[in-house]
């Protein structure tokens, strides 16, 4: 499924800039196309190089924490949960910590974190694969589970949004919250559907209720403060619990004399590896959105929309912040450059800046995703994770829209 709808990018690229070119006499519709090609092929190497390095930083921080026993610790508490949603994975496998610890950092909003363990997590998985070039259900799941990944922390979005001047730049905090659930929520189900996975089980339903009471007592407690004591205190606690995080692993490696120093270069030295070898996946994702983008073929798609729901006589407003939506499967950079892009002209807190300010927190990009994570254990064929994946982009994006509505009116 994944290459053709690669080759779509091409092909619908093509297409467009051919009406551009002769339907709109752009002549420099092809010039951007091929700009498109060298630009984004240049970007791929230098966001993989971005990565060797915090890549090598938690590499060795989790070899640590293997080494302490503490990943095997807190793959027992999390066993029961995913042996049931992926019983392929057997109880205590280093997956299961190397997952919870990446679910964890993406809902604290730590990127820099969740990427290396996620990629590590990846890797745990790909040791059980039978198949090595195929997918399994337990790299599926996670694969969504992460793209979907609740963010109790949007705190890029809270700060692009009070340096445009909004006089309250939490107000979407409740908007995402509610939305990036949906998101999860739903990439869980349809993952579950298609795998024929038991939900309606007492262990399941416990471990949710947990995290759902967890979850709804830490939005009570933020509901407490003022705005510039949210943004403090999020970005106290996440970066106190990440830091405590390495001081744990550290700790605990020593007293169980452990070569502390010589265990996190030895896991060090795997983020250079995985970050050079996810190069040829990242280059064909980002060449094809690149060219997509150039080609108009978005531009042209959000006018179709809108003249679709002008005609039904239904509130257009959400159109003016589609461009984000669109963009934020694909790329994360480019939903970022649409969400200001919208902001800027509707205003900080208009119903189009609000509304792309929701979208931004409520997914993520999953086909930068599903290529970095497929493409760092050489993955091909990805199965039924895109369509899961974008599944739950949909149902994000749609719950934002519905939202927003409720809130901003």
């Amino acid at each position: 499924m994944l290459h053709r709808i690669w080759l779509s990018f091409f092909v619908i690229a093509f297409l467009s800039a051919i009406y551009q070119w002769l339907g709109h006499g752009d002549h420099d519709v092809f010039q951007r196309l091929v700009k498109a090609c060298f630009d984004m092929a240049s970007l791929s190497v230098e966001l993989a190089i971005g990565l060797i390095g915090v890549l090598s930083l938690w590499l060795g921080i989790a070899a640590l924490g293997e080494a302490s026993g503490l990943v095997q610790k807190l793959g027992n508490l999390f066993s029961p949960l995913f042996h049931r949603l992926m019983p392929e994975v057997p109880k205590g496998h280093p997956a299961i910590a190397s997952m919870t610890l990446n679910l964890s950092a993406n809902v604290l909003g730590l990127d820099n974190a969740a990427t290396p363990l996620g990629l590590k997590a990846m890797q745990d998985l790909q040791s059980l694969n039978p198949n090595k070039d195929t997918a399994t259900n337990a790299q599926i799941l996670f694969l969504v589970l992460n793209t979907s990944s609740v963010t109790l922390f949007p705190i890029t979005v809270l700060l692009y949004r009070a340096q445009m001047g909004a006089p309250d730049p939490a107000s979407v905090f409740i908007p995402i919250l509610m939305a990036t659930s949906c998101s999860t929520l739903a990439g869980l189900l349809v993952t579950a559907w298609v795998q024929k996975l038991k939900l309606w089980d007492t262990v399941v339903l416990g471990y949710l209720a947990l995290g759902v009471g967890g979850l709804f007592a830490i939005v009570a407690y933020f509901m407490t403060l003022s705005v510039e004591q949210l943004q403090v205190q999020s970005s106290l606690v996440s970066n106190l619990l990440i830091f405590s995080l390495i001081m744990v692993f550290l700790l605990a490696a020593h007293i169980k004399k452990v070569n502390v120093y010589d265990t996190f270069v030895e896991g060090a030295k795997r983020g250079f590896k995985v970050a050079v070898d996810i190069i040829p996946f990242l280059l064909a994702m980002l060449v094809a959105i690149g060219v997509f983008r150039a080609s108009g073929a978005l531009a042209t798609a959000i006018d179709w929309v809108r003249v679709a729901v002008t005609t039904v006589g239904l509130d257009a407003r959400f159109v003016d912040a589609l461009p984000t939506a669109l963009m934020k499967p694909l790329s994360g950079s480019g939903s970022r450059a649409m969400m200001l892009e919208t902001i800027e002209t509707f205003g900080v807190d208009s119903f189009q800046g609000l509304l792309a300010a929701t979208i931004q927190g409520s997914t993520e990009t999953t086909f930068y995703v599903l290529a970095v994570y497929f493409g760092s254990v050489g993955i091909r064929h990805s199965r039924h994770a895109l369509a899961c994946g974008l599944t739950a982009d949909f149902a994000g994006i749609s719950a934002a829209i519905a939202i927003a509505y409720w809130f901003y009116g």
